[in-house]
């Protein structure tokens, strides 16, 4: 353990290439490292190599003087099932750690299920272990299941792709070098564990190469017996202090001091029994924010007596995320007690040379520089968890985070598999509390792994019990895909919609926010993973992909202001494999917007999207009284006559006895009545009502009043054939009725749009049957009104197969008041 060797021999050590001073040579054939060729390079490509693989200090917020990195290369071989580990004995491949197997950087560049990594280190005789001092060795992550031996000792087993281990290895340490075997299984999307978007074999989609085996740096560090462990912190702005409590290894009877300094000046201390609650004071405190990213320093020693036994440095910003009613009424995100809009950028953390793992530290933080350079304010750090340097760079940065846990497969998780995923979220947010970029938790996407709305909300509220102090986002996407629907739990209420932007406005005490939109691409040549890729739109040039993108995020704003949504997530930063739609390619080689006018743009939504009061226009009174401005009676005995207007027959429809004298009987194929014009201005308020005898009731959907749009109905009164409920709809959003009509009986249906309230509603025989959001501020009609009918992707749909009578169309929202009325009078 104190024998010393000469650099050039430490070198040939780690290359595989010699052994131990005093052994004997190596074999002259001994396998060396290479890289890999990836089909993209990055700038920072070449930089890497044995002497490079991220030598950065691995845990910014946890710093201690004495440590050394063990990344470089290792010996490596694929694993059989149930094989010994392979102690004392060369291995037939050399990889460069901490690069996943799968990538260039790697030189293995393939996947193997299971896998050996094996070196040896030598011990400092400073770091006096052994006499007097413990040895930590620390992996910052391994994908998935790992065990670790130290000179044929097994020192940890762990369980899990994206959080960070260690291991107390002090008792299994020799005289003279020591060895250091990992073992390691990835099977990947084979099973239930967390993936996020990794995938055994890339789909050229959505889905990746995966990353196995060891992806993060590899290091040790000494410490006394009783030493500490982390520290967690959260700052209390309006109490004006940091909450700190450090965790300490047999710590009975020690005493932990905290000082918080600001450039070197002492802001404030505080001390107190290891392990409990400290308050350290930071009075007038600067605030983090975007703009202002202001970090204290943090120094934190553990004493026995009046003697220091441990002493460790971290950091902390001071702010405070929050909810509040902006001037319009609409609850709204804050950022010490302000409301600020969160601009996101979509962040998947992939790399065509290191997948899963940054070439180089500046390359890490190049990414996020971008962002700042964009105009962006956050990064929604998608189904991922990153190094801690990456959160590092976001805090000094100035970056807010919302952290998403990595998904499982897109179907159910397998119930063997949930408690695993449980355990690895609540993990995921213990090691992360303490980063002041962090603002919300993310656990599910899109319905990915979700297996019940009702634990999708348990555990929602048991993260927010975890940490009272950020927002959760219980569901991003709730609308889309795999969802199981809205489990009403967490701080955020989170539709997707491409191309978007999505138009949702706040619901009771829970913000709304747009968790994906965008997704416009751009081909650019000899830049693509697989020599082509798709997108949700692609344009053909910069200039227009530009063009798309400030007109897109004018609809954010225009949301922001007529919805209130506190947040939206463009898609994406870069490109990844197939996808094309980043605002660089995938080896961030080019830019593919003017981001000059990509700036523009998103600093003027951070700067008006601010819950003033006025943004939502008032629609004008509308014509009193309940005859409306069109009333089609249908007891007309003519062709093409239908009561007061005119509304053309259309397909033979015909009259028959209808709940209020005559009716028009529709056979659900092809007929319907045209009015001939856009009766109703939908770019304002209005109600449609009318009486309805359904002779079927299934899975088809029927419109019993619409208007015609450029391809899609501007509205439906309908049935929704999905749910089997009566329903006021926009394509994609429905104010559902509760239960599931009757077949030959009449109903008075009546569909409200109220701007004002950015909400449709629905009342069956007069009373309150549904609502949904639905603030989207409507253009112009362009088609004409119709009874018994809709349209879709320009083609009509939905034709009504029964009765239809007495239908009122309104210029205004009517009040529930007023429905109740036209109900009861039977017209």
């Amino acid at each position: 353990m104190n024998r010393m060797f000469s650099l050039a021999a430490a070198v040939l050590l780690a290359l595989g290439l010699a052994g131990p001073a005093g052994a004997a040579p190596p074999r002259p054939a001994a396998p060396a490292w290479h890289p890999g060729v990836p089909p993209l390079a990055t700038r920072w490509t070449g930089e890497v190599g044995p002497d490079n693989a991220l030598p950065e200090y691995p845990r910014p917020q946890f710093t201690r003087a004495r440590w050394q990195n063990l990344n470089g290369v290792w010996q490596f071989a694929e694993a059989d099932t149930g094989q010994a580990p392979p102690v004392g004995r060369d291995l037939s491949e050399r990889v460069l750690v901490p690069y996943p197997i799968e990538s260039a950087l790697s030189g293995i560049q393939r996947h193997e299920d299971r896998m050996w990594y094996r070196r040896t280190f030598e011990v400092p005789a400073g770091w006096r272990v052994g006499a007097g001092n413990r040895l930590l060795l620390h992996f910052g992550a391994v994908d998935y299941d790992a065990r670790v031996w130290v000179n044929g000792v097994q020192v940890a087993t762990h369980r899990g792709g994206y959080d960070s281990f260690d291991a107390d290895v002090t008792d299994a340490l020799t005289t003279g070098p020591q060895e250091l075997i990992v073992w390691a299984e990835d099977l990947t999307d084979a099973t239930g564990q967390p993936i996020g978007k990794q995938r055994r074999t890339s789909d050229h989609g959505i889905f990746y190469q995966g990353s196995s085996g060891i992806w993060r740096t590899v290091w040790m560090e000494p410490v006394a017996p009783a030493h500490l462990e982390g520290l967690t912190t959260t700052p209390d702005v309006p109490a004006g202090v940091l909450r700190l409590t450090a965790q300490v290894a047999d710590g009975a009877g020690l005493t932990v001091r905290a000082v918080a300094r600001a450039g070197g000046r002492v802001v404030g201390r505080a001390s107190g029994a290891a392990g409990a609650p400290l308050a350290v004071p930071v009075p007038q405190a600067r605030l983090w924010s975007p703009d202002s990213p202001f970090l204290y320093d943090l120094d934190v020693t553990l004493y026995r007596g009046g003697r220091a036994v441990d002493a460790v440095g971290s950091y902390f910003g001071m702010r405070q995320i929050g909810t509040a009613r902006g001037a319009d009424g609409r609850l709204r995100i804050t950022l010490n007690g302000r409301i600020l809009f969160h601009l996101a950028n979509l962040d998947q953390g992939f790399w065509p040379d290191g997948l899963n793992t940054a070439p180089t530290d500046a390359a890490l933080k190049f990414d996020l520089q971008q962002d700042k350079r964009m105009g962006f304010n956050a990064v929604r750090k998608h189904i991922k968890v990153e190094p801690d340097r990456w959160y590092y760079w976001a805090d000094r940065l100035g970056l807010m985070v919302w952290q998403d846990m990595p998904a499982t497969n897109t179907g159910p998780m397998p119930q063997q598999w949930r408690g695993q995923f449980e355990s690895e979220l609540h993990e995921m947010v213990r090691e992360h509390r303490s980063w002041t970029s962090i603002v919300a938790w993310v656990p599910f996407n899109e319905g990915w792994g979700e297996w019940d709305r009702a634990a999708t909300g348990r555990i929602a509220d048991e993260v927010k019990a975890q940490d009272p102090s950020r927002l959760v986002n219980a569901h991003s996407g709730v609308n889309c895909c795999n969802s199981h629907g809205d489990a009403g739990r967490g701080d955020v209420i989170d539709f997707h919609q491409y191309l978007g932007p999505a138009y949702l406005s706040p619901s009771g005490e829970r913000v709304a926010i747009d968790g994906e939109h965008g997704g416009y691409g751009l081909k650019v040549a000899n830049h693509m993973w697989f020599g082509d890729g798709h997108a949700y739109e692609m344009e053909p040039d910069s200039a227009t992909l530009t063009g798309r993108y400030v007109a897109n995020q004018q609809d954010v704003l225009a949301s922001a202001r007529a919805c209130g949504i506190s947040a939206s997530v463009y898609t994406q930063l870069t490109d990844v494999e197939g996808e094309v739609n980043g605002f660089f390619t995938y080896d961030r080689q080019v830019a593919k917007m003017d981001l000059g006018q990509v700036r523009a743009i998103n600093t003027r939504i951070i700067a008006q999207a601010d819950g003033s009061a006025g943004q939502v226009p008032q629609p004008p009174p509308g014509t009193p009284g309940l005859t409306g401005v069109a009333f089609y009676p249908l007891d007309g005995t003519g062709a093409d006559q239908a009561g007061d207007h005119d509304a053309t027959l259309v397909g033979g429809a015909a009259f028959v006895a209808g709940h209020h004298g005559q009716a028009v009987a529709l056979d659900g194929a092809t007929q319907y009545l045209d009015a001939g014009a856009p009766i109703l201005d939908t770019a304002a308020d209005y109600t449609a009502a009318a009486w309805v005898k359904l002779d079927r009731v299934d899975g088809a959907f029927q419109t019993v009043v619409s208007q015609d749009g450029p391809t899609t109905s501007d509205f439906y009164l309908q049935y929704a054939g999905a749910d089997q409920r009566f329903a006021m709809s926009f394509a994609g959003v429905r104010a559902l009725a509760p239960i599931r009509p009757e077949p030959g009986r009449w109903y008075h249906l009546a569909g409200v749009r109220d701007t004002v309230k950015g909400e449709l509603r629905l009342y069956v025989d007069g009373e309150l049957a549904g609502t949904s959001s639905a603030c989207r501020p409507r253009s112009a009609p362009t088609g004409n009104t119709v009874i018994g009918r809709g349209r879709y992707g320009g083609n009509p749909v939905d034709f009504l197969d029964g009765t239809v009578d007495q239908v009122h169309l309104y210029d205004r929202a009517l009040s529930a008041t007023e429905i109740r009325q036209l109900f009861e009078s039977g017209a």
